[in-house]
């Protein structure tokens, strides 16, 4: 049963025990499923450490939950909890939802048909257009487009769908932006999209969050669609996720020469959807079932509790964050500006490009940009095609 709202004091009682440190989402689970309310688990705690010999939770105090309360009312954000109706329906069905989420923005886009797109942050100049052209063809036809708000591709996703619905789901609180370049994305999508968290206000995310942020992206969507990503790629976690979670995985098929395609390639011979147009994705999403939730599992829900000690084996099904700590975490950690000739070298790829492009994704004006181009033509690593495109060098 899931009662339309919460109360005030049942909202505190609820972000008490999610905050509660080792205390995910399964385990909080278990201790509602056991004890019936959040306020009756907090009182159990201090007696089931002793049961098991582990020392005393960090609960925390009813007065840093209302204050926590307090600071989500000023900042116009919503906190829901995954016994409310206004919890999303898709995001409730994978298998340990958090108990708890942050929401800015358009709420009933979750309700709505959703595409994670995810990818490579240094993406190509071809698959940034290609990217931002599928998401604004998608937005078009109903789909809400779902991201991650970092480099490349997810900032392409998103500023194709903005018009349309777009959802930022983020690693960090809802007030950290990062990059830093999303300032004016991240705005824009509390006004006119949605962002999604479920760590508190003023988190810096750790390696650990970002795992916890794939599971999401995909937990909303219908489906995971992947531009450009290497094989190591975070984005391949996330499409992982989704196969876990019983979701569609796509992606887009790029040219063997360039790594950042292997990932989409890989998922391809794995047997992902191979897309080549709106059209391959929208026909894909119309066939999917609807998504309906898991049939409890034992300890999650019922009687499946063998014992008291079982309650705190919180960390189960949780991320591994070690597996991201180089894909995710570098994020985190801002990089030095690239040199202009590097930024241009980077969007390169085996598939043609124009110039006018280049310098638009480069955010370098057509004549700098012409000089660098001739610069990197002189050294071998661009070729010139019939009709003045580009493209990344064979033999580069």
């Amino acid at each position: 049963m899931r009662p339309e709202e919460l109360s005030y004091s049942e909202r505190c009682d609820w972000l008490r025990l999610a905050r509660t440190p080792r205390i995910g989402p399964v385990g909080f689970a278990k201790l509602l499923a056991r004890f019936g309310s959040a306020e009756a688990a907090i009182d159990a705690l201090p007696g089931l450490a002793r049961t098991r010999g582990s020392s005393r939770p960090n609960i925390p105090p009813r007065s840093a939950a209302e204050a926590e309360l307090d600071a989500i009312d000023r900042a116009g954000v919503r906190l829901l909890a995954r016994c409310e109706v206004d919890y999303p329906h898709t995001l409730a069905c994978i298998p340990a939802p958090p108990p708890l989420i942050l929401v800015k923005g358009r709420l009933e886009l979750a309700a709505q048909p959703c595409c994670a797109m995810v990818g490579a942050r240094n993406a190509s100049a071809a698959g940034l257009r290609f990217c931002r052209e599928l998401a604004h063809g998608l937005g078009s036809a109903g789909v809400v487009i779902v991201s991650g708000l970092a480099r490349g591709i997810d900032g392409a996703a998103h500023a194709g769908a903005l018009e349309t619905g777009t959802i930022a789901v983020l690693a960090g609180g809802l007030d950290y932006i990062y990059p830093p370049e999303h300032y004016e994305l991240h705005h824009a999508i509390a006004r006119q999209g949605l962002l999604v968290s479920e760590v508190p206000l003023g988190t810096l995310p750790t390696a650990r969050d970002f795992p916890r942020r794939n599971r999401l992206i995909s937990g909303l969507s219908l489906g995971v669609l992947v531009v450009e990503a290497a094989l190591k790629s975070g984005s391949l976690i996330t499409a992982r996720f989704a196969a876990e979670q019983g979701r569609d995985v796509m992606a887009v098929p790029g040219s063997p020469l360039d790594p950042r395609a292997r990932g989409g390639n890989q998922l391809l011979r794995d047997g992902a959807h191979l897309i080549e147009s709106v059209e391959d994705v929208l026909a894909i999403l119309e066939n999917t079932p609807a998504i309906q939730p898991e049939a409890p599992r034992p300890g999650l829900a019922g009687s499946g509790l063998k014992d008291e000690a079982d309650a705190f084996d919180f960390d189960a099904l949780e991320p591994d964050a070690s597996e991201f700590e180089q894909a995710e975490f570098e994020q985190v950690e801002p990089t030095p500006p690239a040199a202009t000739a590097d930024r241009v070298k980077a969007l390169l790829s085996p598939t043609p490009i124009s110039a006018d492009e280049l310098a638009r994704q480069a955010a370098i004006p057509v004549g700098q940009i012409r000089a660098i181009l001739l610069e990197l033509e002189m050294e071998g690593k661009i070729d010139v095609l019939p009709g003045g495109l580009l493209q990344m060098s064979n033999s580069s």
